[in-house]
């Protein structure tokens, strides 16, 4: 199981670095649209090249952090039935989901998307827009973001199955999804709590 879990290290840190580029899109994205904003309201100019790199990158945002969101197990969960199943069928749900619904839902969108993507990079399909953008990196954006996301499930089953064996930890605990920010935060509530009653 150790190579797996290595495997499982490496994919995680692929996704951690993907994500961390994906909210830099978001800072560009919300740039280019209030730059062209300005420019519309003061020059009274517009492009359509600018208003289609934001539709680019909003969407690079969502396929390419979607593998993100699953490693944070930020997706969405009904969580007041999750919290109360125990931690084995919790990952044995988690489980039977990657393998049945989340990687043929990959290699699906993958499939239909990578004959789109190839087809508008051998023509050089342009927007029909005047002044729009190529369309084949939009296109490009799909495969890959599934792509990521089938791999980080790959990572998330490693970390399932090593759970279930008894040689992983149960990353669907509620201390193992806290953000570092509710770490620091508990820590510091932990502290003044602390100090008052040394205090008294």
């Amino acid at each position: 199981m150790t190579p797996f879990l290595a495997l499982s290290r490496l994919i995680d840190q692929i996704t951690t670095w993907v994500g961390k580029l994906s909210m830099w899109l978001i800072l560009a994205t919300t740039l280019i649209s209030a730059g062209n904003a300005i420019v519309r309201k003061i020059f009274n100019v517009s492009s359509n090249g600018l208003l289609e790199i934001q539709w680019y990158l909003f969407a690079a945002v969502f396929l390419l952090g979607a593998g993100y969101g699953f490693l944070k197990n930020s997706h969405v969960r009904i969580d007041f039935i999750a919290t109360k199943l125990a931690a084995r069928t919790r990952n044995w749900i988690d489980v039977i989901g990657i393998i049945v619904v989340l990687f043929p839902f990959c290699l699906l969108c993958i499939g239909l998307s990578w004959p789109l993507f190839t087809n508008a990079l051998a023509t050089g399909e342009m927007s029909q827009n005047a002044g729009g953008l190529i369309r084949w990196p939009a296109y490009g954006l799909i495969p890959l973001g599934f792509s990521l996301l089938a791999l980080q499930g790959l990572s998330e089953l490693i970390k399932r199955i090593a759970f279930l064996r008894g040689v992983g930890v149960d990353v669907l605990s509620h201390e193992a999804t806290k953000s570092d920010q509710e770490k620091y935060l508990e820590e510091l509530e932990a502290n003044v709590v602390r100090k008052l009653a040394e205090e008294k």
